[in-house]
């Protein structure tokens, strides 16, 4: 685990804090637990956090043991609920005092016409003992309120009214009554059922601890978030021999409809794939769906999964060949900003002075000055990816040769990645960022002891360092009446910044690797070179100039 990044100050006491995973948060009720470590020394801070961290990480393993609820789920839980309330009655007529449980009558007739009330008007109430319970018992991960839930409940209300009409009959004798309402019926025999340790989510646990491929942690929660799409669809005990072109073929069409963000949409909470994207389509103003890009990056996760299945003698051959979407890769939605763009940004209240911390759209005396200020000027000046910016370590940002460099490697925090082997690379620093006090920032996050160049930049649900301060940003220019649509971003700089080079009279081949477009090398993972290779790249990172002043 992390020894740093997971630590804050309150006061003069050190707190131990740590993001809960994106498709948990509904369970947690919270996006970040916190607790105190009851200490002002860090490095008793960085011992007792272990421990918590520790705690922290067993619940999230133990809330994803569980699994979501299934038609099937809703079939047995009225069923049952049926049949053990009547063998409860059964077992109480046995008792020595019938006349006692007869006396019950009114209260009986009392009960059955509040249920029937409480039914028709969308009331669960009287029934969320008896849905907590069966949730308890098969760990499932339906959540109090959600849509899911309150079906749940409606069924088993459905099931208690039944069960009270046959009690009504027994008192007079009558004990052949069967239910009248539909959804109280006893299972048909089932699908195939997976055997223990051959659910394709316990596999998947198998996967993820052998990690043949050496995929990332982040990558990991990222794939186990969208195979669990498909687990949605097809039940928690679909057996992995089941799995086939067919199910995969299935799986793919509902992708090509799910909307963009369903996890985070409240409208959403509770449902799986299937009702989001029928939700979605009824909608009167449907949510755009996720990109055919996205869509293959489902299926990648899952294909990888199925050939360390097809490896192991799970499957024979993997579903997901050859199902992957075109992609235009020509087509992009962002652009530069123009000169004239960039000199109404940078003379804006973020990078001049705003009204406060919060509110950094207004005009005031505050100055900004965390990575909301740097990341648009180095990006602009390196044509890196804000990630890859705001997680730079202090230790990153070094001389060689006596020349100022950023060295982009998932060296030295575990919390660190890089897009592709590719980006690992050393950037000298622009003299226009030397100009601007770039290096003095960095010193003084190094003279504070902190660790990163960015310990403001806090990673979201899903490990992205850079996302929130994105989508902010986005925001940001909206308000300034510079964006409309999906043109300017963030990433408008590291477009910026091919173009600049172009213009010097550069091919995208002789400056691509700066940007992290370039083959793995150990030179580029360890950060050394020669000399006059360095030189080289100081004469081409300097060649980036643009026609606006930047926020001097």
């Amino acid at each position: 685990m992390p020894t740093g990044s997971n630590l804050k100050i309150r006061g003069s006491v050190y707190y131990v804090r740590l993001k809960v995973p994106l498709e948990l948060k509904h369970l947690m009720g919270t996006v970040e637990l916190s607790r105190s470590l009851e200490t002002k020394d860090r490095r008793t801070a960085n011992v007792r956090k272990l421990s918590v961290l520790s705690e922290w990480h067993q619940k999230f393993d133990e809330l994803r043991r569980r699994r979501d609820i299934t038609e099937a789920d809703f079939a047995n839980a009225t069923w049952e609920h049926y049949a053990d309330e009547l063998r409860t009655d059964e077992l109480a007529r046995t008792l020595p005092d019938l006349a006692n449980a007869t006396r019950h009558l009114g209260s009986r007739e009392h009960h059955l016409r509040a249920l029937r009330e409480h039914l028709g008007r969308g009331e669960t109430a009287l029934i969320e003992w008896a849905a907590e319970g069966f949730i308890e018992k098969h760990k499932l991960l339906t959540v109090r309120g959600s849509a899911r839930y309150r079906e749940l409940c409606f069924r088993l209300m459905r099931a208690q009214i039944e069960v009270l009409m046959r009690a009504g009959e027994r008192d007079l004798g009558n004990y052949a009554g069967v239910p009248a309402d539909p959804v109280v019926t006893r299972p048909a025999a089932t699908a195939e059922v997976a055997k223990p340790g051959e659910r394709l989510m316990d596999l998947f646990e198998r996967y993820v601890k052998e990690n043949p491929k050496r995929i990332k942690d982040a990558a990991l929660m990222q794939a186990r978030r969208d195979i669990g799409t498909f687990i949605e669809l097809v039940g928690a005990d679909f057996p992995v021999t089941q799995l086939d072109k067919k199910a995969a073929r299935e799986w793919k069409a509902l992708l090509m409809e799910y909307p963009v963000k369903a996890a985070e949409t409240g409208i959403f909470k509770g449902m799986g794939i299937k009702e989001i994207v029928a939700a979605n389509g009824m909608a009167k103003a449907p949510k755009p769906v996720i990109s055919p890009k996205t869509v293959n990056r489902y299926i990648a996760a899952f294909s990888a999964y199925c050939n360390w299945l097809v490896a192991h003698d799970y499957l024979t051959a993997n579903p997901f060949l050859d199902m992957y979407l075109s992609v235009d890769k020509t087509k992009t939605n962002v652009r530069p900003f123009t000169d004239e763009e960039r000199k109404v940004l940078f003379a804006s209240p973020l990078f001049h002075g705003c009204k406060s911390d919060a509110k950094w759209h207004e005009v005031g005396g505050h100055k900004i000055r965390d990575h909301r200020y740097w990341l648009p000027h180095v990006m602009m000046y390196s044509g890196a990816r804000p990630g890859e910016i705001a997680q730079l370590l202090v230790a990153d940002v070094r001389q060689m040769h006596g020349v100022w460099v950023m060295h982009f490697t998932d060296e030295g925090d575990e919390e660190k990645s890089l897009k592709t082997k590719g980006s690992f690379r050393v950037v000298p620093v622009h003299s226009k960022l030397i100009e601007m006090g770039f290096i003095e920032h960095v010193e003084r996050q190094r003279a504070a002891g902190e660790r990163r160049v960015f310990p403001e930049a806090e990673r979201n649900a899903r490990g992205h360092i850079a996302n929130k301060f994105e989508k902010k940003f986005g925001t940001y220019l909206i308000k300034l009446g510079l964006k409309e649509g999906r043109g300017l971003t963030l990433y408008s700089f590291r477009h910026g910044f091919s173009d600049a080079m172009r213009t010097a009279g550069f091919m995208d081949e002789e400056f691509g690797f700066l940007m992290g477009h370039s083959k793995f090398s150990m030179t580029a993972r360890y950060g050394a070179m020669p000399q006059g290779t360095l030189q080289k790249r100081v004469d081409l990172i300097e060649a980036a100039e643009y026609g606006t002043d930047t926020a001097l």
